[in-house]
């Protein structure tokens, strides 16, 4: 008798840019993205704009936000649970990240700091901007794997390079 086969594990893509300081919380390009690779990749998604809560508790959730000014060490102790948080799903669980890079992006820390935790722990990074490269940081573009300036050319590098046909064979071999 043979042991039951192991199922394929799932990917997950990680979902990295701009939160804080882009117009509509970071969550609208997420909220579009999401549904192809769930849907026709198969991926699980993990969108950091959507999952507020973390490792938060409530009170910390409710209110770290009105923290940055009234009360900056509990801010910050507040913060690095979260910075612990992401980083700790990129370096243990994500298998690539997708990284929208637009003008809000400059004013984002963590953006930088996530593709870096990627790079340096060998996970993909795919990088989608319309910025033309000499506007954007070096320290970034170095850490990009593959760079689109659209969404949709991003889609088609996936959906060949990880749609459920192309799995299906990698499994096989």
């Amino acid at each position: 008798m043979t042991a039951p086969r192991e199922a394929h594990p799932v990917m997950l893509a990680y979902l990295c840019g701009p939160i804080e300081f882009a117009a509509d919380g970071g969550k609208l390009w997420r909220a579009k993205l999401t549904p192809f690779l769930r849907d026709d990749l198969g991926h699980r998604v993990y969108d950091p704009a959507e999952d507020e809560k973390k490792n938060l508790s409530d009170e910390e959730a409710a209110h770290f936000r009105e923290w940055k000014s009234a009360d900056p060490d509990r801010f910050r102790r507040t913060v690095r649970k979260i910075i612990a948080f992401d980083l700790d799903l990129i370096e243990n669980k994500a298998d690539y990240l997708i990284c929208l890079w637009d003008a809000p992006s400059a004013q984002s820390g963590g953006t930088s700091a996530e593709m870096t935790t990627a790079l340096r722990k060998g996970i993909p990074v795919y990088l989608v901007t319309a910025v033309p490269p000499e506007q954007i940081s070096g320290w970034m573009l170095g850490c990009a794997d593959q760079v689109f300036t659209s969404v949709e050319d991003l889609k088609k590098f996936l959906a060949t390079r990880y749609g459920r046909e192309k799995q299906a064979q990698l499994w096989k071999e």
